[in-house]
């Protein structure tokens, strides 16, 4: 328990050693919990009697759940955050991104093992409200900013503009390796680790040169054919960018009906329930990503320009007035047989970027790395292009196959890219 004994009024209250193993222990298990559950879908019930406690007891340490969340979210982002900051001590940009990359692995290897309590996911940070919220986007944005210090820049306003879109990549695909690494051994996360970094720094490209940006879109997605896909359409597009923006629980279906100016009632014309709903935007986001590759297969038999072509225009789709695709993190609200459903539709297609960088090996336009790897960074780049309006204002359909697809194709570092990559990193 806390004591006061030896404090005066006003004066911060010192915890004892076995009540801050306590705490440390709910935020272990409930991060566990929120993991599997979604922060909404936990209850405080279940996180005691994870930890031997009765649920009134858990109150002491935190008074609400919402209370507990923003703990874990909080020190999930203060551990990551330890990574980056020891990154930065490297000299050199390529040494920075290889130290976090990998720094985040040997962390992530840990609680493999049983070495360290697990850290809550980053899925549902924006199903919190009011002054948690503001504490945890204040700490989240800080880490963005601590990510983009690892990378060079220039004083020019362009290069600005780059360096948060090259940095809002470099964090979204180190915070997803979660979903993927688990495949192999803890003893391997660290190889695995090592082959990303060669393709964040190098590229994917065999040579820069390689790289074409394309004009007009070049692939498509078919607008509603009649009057009656119209609404169904519609509402797949606002469910899927209210869940994007504020998480399964904070995209209620008054809210979706609202935004398109309808009446709840509506919905259940075309939908039974919620969950029907978010299940659909799956199987749009899944359609759309699926038509994309199966045109870059039909007018191209290169895998380089397969894997160029399909990435490209689903980022511009993303941007677009047809956008967003669903974030893939949006399953874990889903039921747990569904989003097993959803996970096997998603490593696919997955696959089939994978095939792609074969393809393009096979044909020597491709640098010989990692192919189910590199898949994961394309997928992982496509699925976060959704965000990037966040944290890159001024970024448009047009500028962001320049400024976020191609530093994953051609490195992160490219001359090409106008980054010189001996440029010291600015402290933000």
């Amino acid at each position: 328990m806390p004591s006061n004994s030896s404090t005066r009024r006003g004066d911060p209250v010192p915890y004892t050693q076995k009540y801050l193993k306590r705490r440390e222990a709910i935020i272990g298990a409930s991060a566990r919990l929120f993991n599997r559950d979604g922060l909404k879908g936990a209850t405080l019930a279940e996180i005691a009697r994870n930890v031997g406690l009765l649920t009134h007891s858990i109150t002491y340490y935190y008074r609400r759940k919402e209370d507990l969340a923003a703990a874990c979210l909080l020190a999930a982002i203060e551990t990551t955050k330890a990574v980056v900051i020891e990154a930065a001590r490297e000299s050199r940009p390529e040494d920075r991104i290889r130290s976090y990359v990998c720094g985040y692995a040997d962390l992530l290897a840990e609680i493999a093992t049983g070495a360290r309590d697990e850290l809550v996911f980053f899925n549902d940070i924006r199903a919190l409200t009011g002054s948690h919220a503001r504490r945890v986007f204040d700490a989240y944005n800080d880490l963005f900013r601590s990510v983009r210090s690892l990378l060079p820049c220039s004083e020019s306003a362009e290069d600005r503009l780059s360096r948060n879109a090259r940095a809002h990549l470099l964090l979204s695909l180190v915070n997803m390796m979660r979903a993927w690494i688990s495949r192999y051994e803890p003893s391997d996360y660290r190889p695995a680790a090592e082959r990303m970094s060669a393709i964040l720094i190098d590229g994917l490209a065999r040579s820069p040169k390689s790289w074409r940006e394309g004009g007009a879109p070049e692939l498509g997605w078919p607008r509603a054919a009649s009057a009656r896909d119209v609404v169904p359409e519609a509402f797949l597009r606002a469910a899927t960018m209210m869940v994007n923006e504020q998480g399964y629980r904070g995209a209620s279906l008054e809210r979706i009906a609202s935004s398109l100016n309808l009446t709840k009632g509506s919905f259940y014309h075309h939908y039974a329930s919620k969950e029907e709903l978010i299940i659909a935007c799956f199987e749009r986001t899944f359609d759309v990503v699926r038509r994309m590759q199966s045109l870059a297969i039909e007018r191209s038999p290169s895998g380089w320009v397969r894997l160029c072509s399909s990435a490209r225009e689903l980022v511009r789709f993303q941007l677009s007035d047809q956008g967003p695709l669903l974030r893939i993190t949006a399953w874990g609200a889903l039921p747990l047989g569904q989003r097993k459903d959803a996970q096997a539709g998603l490593n696919r297609l997955t696959e089939r970027f994978g095939r792609f960088f074969v393809e393009g090996m096979e044909q020597g336009q491709v640098r010989v790395h990692d192919p189910s790897i590199a898949a994961q960074l394309v997928s992982t780049m496509v699925n976060a292009a959704s965000e990037l309006p966040r944290w890159t204002p001024g970024i448009t359909a047009e500028n962001a196959v320049r400024l976020y697809v191609r530093p994953l194709f051609t490195g992160l570092l490219s001359v090409d890219n106008s980054i010189v990559a001996n440029s010291p990193a600015v402290r933000t």
